[in-house]
């Protein structure tokens, strides 16, 4: 199975991605850790696309976590579901404001090999501040993947919208039990 789990930053999409590849037994693929470079700089798009592209055809099935809309040619070319964790706002800011201060609370680095981590200073005093990008961006991504839903480019992709826990629960369920038989 080949999967892009999609969502606003803080809703619990690598949480999620990381518990299907597990159930799945397949990669998991981060798109921040394919992007990000040392120092916060981030990969040029010709060679994202190129590292995308290797990473994706290593294996018959995947799990990638990240929304990078510019990558949809090539992430969604054989993907086989897109799964868009579309929890409410105040529960994925909720999320946003507690993984960062955990984040900046532990320093964790963030990409192996890159050296980023979040600090307090970066998460709420900053117009780079993931909080402030999730606050920017919920309302957006939600147009957007509504828009993608019903758009007949993307007809023969499987959406699924997950609203709640109890959604995602259904669908761990439902794949586990695919997997199994």
């Amino acid at each position: 199975m080949r999967i892009n789990v999609v969502g606003t930053s803080g809703v619990g999409k690598s949480t999620l991605a990381r518990r299907l590849a597990t159930q799945l037994n397949v990669p998991y693929i981060e798109m921040d850790t394919l992007y990000w470079r040392p120092d916060w700089q981030g990969t040029p798009d010709d060679e994202l696309f190129a590292r995308l592209e290797e990473v994706l055809a290593v294996s018959e099935g995947w799990v990638l976590d990240g929304n990078y809309n510019r990558t949809r040619p090539v992430k969604w070319r054989n993907v086989e579901m897109i799964v868009w964790v579309d929890y409410g706002f105040w529960r994925t800011l909720r999320q946003a404001v507690g993984r960062a201060v955990s984040r900046a609370w532990t320093k964790q680095e963030l990409w192996p090999g890159t050296g980023n981590h979040e600090s307090f200073q970066l998460s709420f005093l900053s117009r780079d501040s993931i909080i402030l990008w999730t606050l920017k961006t919920w309302h957006k991504n939600r147009q957007r993947y509504l828009a993608d839903l019903h758009d007949p480019q993307f007809s023969g992709l499987t959406f699924v919208r997950l609203r709640n826990q109890a959604d995602t629960d259904a669908l761990i369920a439902k794949l586990t039990v695919s997997t199994t038989n």
